[in-house]
């Protein structure tokens, strides 16, 4: 406790840079901004204490940037406007050209996924003309067992699939009353979305 009390001002130095060169090693840009802002804090603090002014001033800068994109961010998590569901053929160039260009990160969360069928439903979620996520069905006689439910890391904060289970109406149109999830995701996050729990799987009723 005595080395403790010597040196605490070296390790919350010390710790505000490991946690802000940990920041930038973040893919997904929620976590990055909130690492990032965490770090600038402590750094900001850090510095104060020995009057290093100028170290004072770039790191509260940089906190009120990470709190402006943070604010942006979050603001846009439900915001249909900013991510769109379109809907493609299971068999067309893009969709096997994201599904292999994405493939050894799919089976870390889905394990059990297999290639789209002929007669699967597939719908890309897009943020501008990026694509930050691919949901597959199999739809039998009005059940749609999920395929893939898959977000691009960068986007994983956002659980941007949600746009899909909101899209009721989309949905319908398939002939869809009924949804289940793959037992075998990993990390399922459809508690939040008015799914119930139905064995090792999530279900929802449309």
């Amino acid at each position: 406790m005595h080395w403790l009390s010597d040196h605490w001002l070296d390790i919350l130095g010390w710790g505000g840079s490991a946690l802000l060169v940990y920041s930038l090693m973040q893919a997904r840009v929620l976590r990055f901004r909130v690492l990032n802002l965490v770090a600038c804090v402590v750094l900001t603090l850090f510095n104060g204490l020995l009057e290093i002014w100028p170290m004072v001033a770039m790191n509260v800068v940089l906190c009120a940037i990470n709190l402006w994109f943070i604010t942006k961010l979050v603001s846009a998590r439900d915001d249909e406007t900013v991510f769109e569901v379109l809907e493609v053929r299971p068999g067309d160039a893009y969709t096997a050209h994201v599904l292999r260009g994405n493939h050894a990160d799919i089976v870390k969360f889905q394990p059990d996924f297999t290639e789209p069928a002929h007669d699967d439903t597939v719908f890309l979620v897009q943020k501008g003309q990026e694509t930050v996520g691919i949901v597959v069905l199999a739809v039998h006689g009005g059940t749609a067992h999920v395929k893939l439910d898959y977000v691009t890391p960068r986007f994983r904060d956002f659980s941007p699939g949600r746009f899909v289970w909101r899209s009721s109406g989309m949905l319908r149109d398939h002939g869809i009353d009924r949804v289940i999830t793959s037992p075998a995701m990993i990390g399922p996050y459809y508690d939040r979305l008015g799914f119930r729990r139905d064995g090792a799987s999530y279900a929802l009723e449309l």
